[in-house]
């Protein structure tokens, strides 16, 4: 008898600890509501390798920079793009360009002089978006949605930085920095 009792005992507490099925998919839905609770996610590039042959303010890439822009629609085919923005320069428009045509849309033009203004904000809540600059706005923009200054210019031999910040609906921030060399 006083084993049968400390058997029952140890089952009762044993199992009561267990989640039952309803549980259990109560801890699948809070996964993919902590998914839900992502407001807007932004990828920021700088552009591919330019020209740097001509004397031109405004060069366009060279081949191994449309081979970088290039890249850069593979390496974001999976992420659902809904906006591409660039700066108003030919080798931003040309890096952005591969990326818009893969998610069938415009290449929308931001002014370096205006980054993270209420327009963008506007536009951009709610979606994931793909914004292409240069290696000072780049860091500069990203920095401004954080409202901190986390990350440094770009070296100027240094095309392949991806930067990604998710806002979250609560008004949580984060952002990573990876690299994606050719």
């Amino acid at each position: 008898m006083k084993y049968t009792l400390i058997y029952f005992l140890f089952v009762f507490f044993s199992c009561k600890d267990q989640p039952t099925t309803s549980e259990k998919s109560d801890k699948i839905a809070s996964a993919e509501e902590i998914q839900a609770e992502v407001e807007t996610t932004y990828y920021f590039i700088r552009h591919g390798e330019k020209d740097r042959s001509t004397d031109s303010n405004d060069p366009s890439l060279k081949k191994l920079g449309q081979k970088r822009a290039e890249n850069w629609a593979k390496v974001l085919e999976d992420k659902k793009i809904d906006l591409v923005y660039s700066s108003n320069f030919k080798r931003t428009q040309q890096t952005a360009a591969p990326t818009a045509k893969l998610f069938s849309t415009d290449v929308r033009l931001y002014s370096v002089k205006k980054l993270n203004d209420v327009d963008f904000q506007k536009e951009t809540k709610g979606k994931t978006v793909l914004v292409v600059g240069h290696s000072d706005t780049t860091p500069k923009f990203v920095n401004l949605i954080l409202g901190k200054k986390k990350y440094k210019d770009i070296d100027d031999r240094n095309n392949s930085n991806l930067y990604k910040v998710v806002i979250y609906k609560n008004g949580k921030m984060t952002s990573s920095l990876t690299q994606h060399p050719l």
